[in-house]
């Protein structure tokens, strides 16, 4: 794994330090039940990770509220450009950016990190309203390029990780380069007529069948033992993705590992969700908010679940900014993973257009 080390007294802490300690008979009953722990989410990312052959930097970030961000760094050394931050999707972590990782830190530096309350960052209890659950996230992102001392970044976005990287833009425009939204979920208002209604992914309503209002991901803690199958079962396209790295079951029990902890983050997804596909607080409704010298590029994969007219929307709502939407054709809503060589040559060519 990479290297774990400080140039800022106190910044880093080793990655042990969250690894919950078991309390009472309950506790140390519940992982025999459900198979997971940090210490396996640690292991499994690693094996991830070891795939990197740029130089990276894996560390946590500890904000000065007592929280820490899981941070993967890749090329470091490279600080002539305008740094990439990467943030991902709902459920997601900075394992699943394995495919782009090298090529889109060939000649500036990446950054990647666990949103708060997924992966290996703390898992916080977040509001339960939408826009104070949002807003935390926000606060963690910019707290975090704080303490990073990263002072502008080109912004990437994947599903839940666009809509947070566009809120933030609204807050936070003059630390932003480029925005780039990948699939980005949360952005049109929900259709009043059903026809329009786009259908969700089978995993989901899958899942919605055996849990109802339940946390969209309580299905792979409520199953235990079964749980590490369920993923393999509900999504085995993601084992075809990243075949290419791993013939085994790596990348599922990545998946499993992310989601089968605390749920804090996914409960704050669910309080700002209106059924799966829609925000409570759509983003269609204020990115015009965003300053106009802020550039936008929207990336969806042409099979994708999500409504890739709002790229078109977005267009009509800032007439005097760069706005430009895109399709990738054989990609759905892991656009990244899909496509992963035409999807880094797109991010690339952005990139090199800021610096």
């Amino acid at each position: 794994m990479g290297r774990l080390g400080s140039t800022r007294r106190g910044l880093f802490t080793m990655a042990d330090d969250l690894e919950p300690q078991p309390q009472g008979w309950l506790s140390s009953w519940l992982p025999a039940w459900r198979p997971t722990s940090m210490s396996q989410l640690k292991n499994v990312e690693a094996r991830i990770l070891q795939c990197l052959q740029n130089k990276f930097l894996a560390r946590y970030v500890s904000l000065p509220n007592q929280n820490k961000i899981w941070t993967v760094t890749v090329s470091p050394e490279l600080r002539d450009r305008t740094p990439l931050v990467m943030v991902h999707g709902f459920g997601g972590g900075v394992g699943l950016w394995i495919l782009n990782m090298d090529s889109l830190s060939a000649r500036r530096t990446l950054h990647t990190f666990d949103l708060l309350g997924f992966g290996r960052s703390s898992r916080p209890t977040f509001p339960r309203d939408p826009e104070g659950a949002e807003d935390e996230f926000v606060t963690s992102i910019e707290t975090w390029r704080e303490t990073m001392g990263i002072p502008s970044m080109i912004l990437l976005g994947h599903s839940l990780g666009g809509f947070l990287a566009t809120s933030y833009s609204i807050k936070y425009p003059e630390r932003v380069k480029h925005l780039i939204l990948v699939d980005p979920w949360g952005f049109p208002l929900r259709p009043t007529d059903p026809s329009e209604i786009r259908a969700p992914p089978t995993w989901f309503k899958a899942v919605v069948s055996v849990l109802g209002r339940s946390n969209p991901l309580a299905v792979l803690r409520v199953a235990g033992p079964w749980g590490p199958g369920l993923v393999q079962r509900f999504r085995p396209d993601f084992k075809r993705k990243f075949a290419d790295f791993f013939e085994d079951d790596t990348i599922s029990e990545y998946i499993y590992h992310c989601n089968a902890q605390n749920p804090s983050g996914e409960t704050a997804f669910k309080a700002m969700m209106e059924s799966f596909g829609w925000a409570r607080r759509p983003m269609l409704e204020r990115i015009h908010l965003i300053r106009k010298d802020v550039p936008i590029t929207m990336i969806y994969g042409a099979n994708t679940w999500i409504d890739t007219s709002t790229g078109k929307k977005v267009k009509m709502q800032r007439p005097d900014s760069y706005v430009r939407d895109m399709e990738i054709e054989g990609a759905s809503h892991h656009v990244y993973a899909d496509q992963p060589h035409i999807f880094n040559s797109v991010v690339e060519e952005i990139c090199d257009s800021v610096d």
